[in-house]
């Protein structure tokens, strides 16, 4: 019998090679998450000569193989679920998740011929690939019974903060083509009239140029009338860059009760993992410490999974990355806070908690051996989602960059405080607000922010892992750092660049 147990001990322990995929698809899969291959070898425990022996053709063997295949697997998860990028070469099928369409049908995003579909809505991959089409001439509105039905709200849906926000559209409001009401992701549905606009920043410009020719090139007057119209100014540039889409914005779909406030001036149930974090004890040798200030934080994190359609209700520890919501939680046990701020921010109330898509994805990324791991994987009790894009707000979010970058270019701080206003206020007011009544999606506020607080976390961690003394996290664009910074980011005013706000003393750090 012994024999046979060892037989079978072999058994057991036998296994396949895995798979890897061919050579420059290897280098490939790394270079588009930006990585190189020093990152890749000192993950892996290898030199960065073996990894290009890799991706050159060579093949890794026993546990080092398996963790390289570990590795490409979930570049090509990555990014597949961010879609960044295409995930299959030209000319070959797509994965079976990619869920690939029998047939075109018309993206939700932009309206154009769409070949993929991610939970029910036919969609582009990738942001390039969206398309702003020519208009149809504009036909009669058609309202048929079921039309009205699928336009209605809910029941249950509770009523917006203004009367206006669950009014049905009118004839005058439809879009210039009816689409039709089965291929609408959300059960609410409101339209404002578009006017024909590319990606280009024009709107922009011709706003400040109105605004300087009515104050007589006062510039203090004409920042003051930018700033009152950055919210309907936003809102306008929002509907030109998504010409042609078929899902619209400004429906407002039914909210759980976690995302109303409890009164006027008080706060819903979700918690945005805001940072507040000191360091208490510097390392002697830290020299200066330079605050820094993280560009255009809001703006990046217009690119983040948010859900299309009404969110819907689920139990149970189980998460697709296909979508994206609300969570209940509860956290894990954080035991690094004497070098790095706990990524659920300073939350002392002890127990489960609601948490936003981008804060459950970080724990869930810490939790994974690349990061150590940092802490164990968060648990999951209740969520509220929808199928989930990174794309929805991707042109808008590239018209007001490009905006920016040109005005930084051309020193033109005028344009330059129009758009911060635009896209700082668009975030803030899309919530319950009186100053924005078109758009009503109270959870994308919460993501978006909470996107720009994990944003920063982990540049606070970057910084971390390059050696440097992280001295202070603050809300979503401070990082206050001892040690040469400049090894870890590049300074200058661009949405991937920092600024230096400060350099001070180690003594001076309860100043800041």
């Amino acid at each position: 019998m012994s024999d046979f147990h060892a037989i079978d001990a072999l058994l057991a322990d036998a296994r396949t090679p895995a798979d890897l995929p061919p050579a420059d698809r290897r280098r490939a899969l790394r270079e588009a998450l930006h990585l190189t291959r020093a990152q890749v070898a000192q993950a892996l425990g290898v030199s960065p000569s073996t990894v290009g022996g890799w991706e050159a053709g060579r093949d890794p063997s026993g546990e080092l193989r398996e963790k390289y295949a570990y590795f490409l697997n979930g570049a090509q998860e990555k990014l597949r679920t961010q879609h960044d990028t295409p995930t299959h070469p030209a000319g070959e099928p797509a994965a079976a998740d990619e869920n690939a369409l029998p047939a075109p049908r018309p993206c939700v995003l932009c309206g154009a011929p769409a070949t993929d579909e991610v939970e029910g809505y036919p969609q582009h991959l990738h942001p390039d690939d969206c398309t702003h089409p020519t208009p149809a001439a504009p036909q009669p509105a058609v309202h048929t019974t079921a039309q009205r039905e699928a336009a209605a709200p809910r029941p249950e849906a509770a009523p917006a903060p203004q009367p206006a926000a669950t009014t049905p559209p009118q004839p005058e409001a439809a879009p210039a083509c009816t689409p039709d009401p089965s291929q609408q992701p959300s059960p609410a549905r409101g339209h404002r009239t578009p006017h024909p606009h590319p990606r280009t920043p024009d709107l922009i410009t011709q706003a400040v140029q109105n605004a300087l020719d009515t104050h007589a090139g006062d510039l203090t007057a004409a920042t003051a009338e930018l700033q009152r119209r950055a919210i309907p100014d936003a809102m306008a540039l929002l509907d030109t860059t998504r010409i042609g889409a078929r899902y619209d914005i400004v429906g407002h779909p039914p909210l759980p009760d976690i995302l109303r406030k409890k009164s006027a001036h008080g706060a819903d149930e979700v918690w945005e993992a805001r940072p507040h974090w000191t360091r208490q004890d510097a390392p002697p040798t830290t020299g200066d410490i330079t605050a820094l200030d993280i560009n255009g934080a809001y703006l990046s994190a217009l690119k983040t999974h948010l859900p299309l359609g009404a969110l819907e209700y689920s139990t149970g520890n189980v998460h697709s990355r296909r979508r994206a919501g609300i969570h209940l939680i509860t956290p894990p046990e954080w035991d690094h806070h004497p070098y790095l701020p706990n990524p659920l921010g300073n939350r002392e109330e002890p127990g489960p908690v609601w948490v936003t898509e981008p804060t459950l994805r970080l724990l869930q990324r810490l939790a994974t051996d690349q990061y150590g791991p940092l802490c164990d994987p968060p648990v999951i009790h209740e969520s509220f989602t929808s199928g989930a894009t990174e794309q929805l707000f991707e042109k808008f979010r590239q018209a007001l960059r490009d905006a920016r970058e040109k005005a930084i270019t051309d020193e033109d701080e005028l344009t330059l405080e129009y758009v911060k206003s635009m896209y700082s206020k668009f975030v803030s007011t899309m919530g319950e607000s009186n100053y924005n009544r078109a758009l009503y999606r109270p959870d994308w506020m919460h993501i978006i922010r909470s996107q720009a607080f994990v944003n920063l976390w982990l540049k606070a961690h970057k910084a971390h892992t390059a050696g440097l003394t992280v001295m202070r996290v603050m809300g979503t664009d401070e990082l206050h750092i001892a040690g040469n910074w400049q090894q870890v980011f590049t300074e200058g005013r661009g949405v991937s660049q920092v600024k230096v706000k400060d350099v001070y003393a180690p003594t001076n750090t309860s100043h800041h």
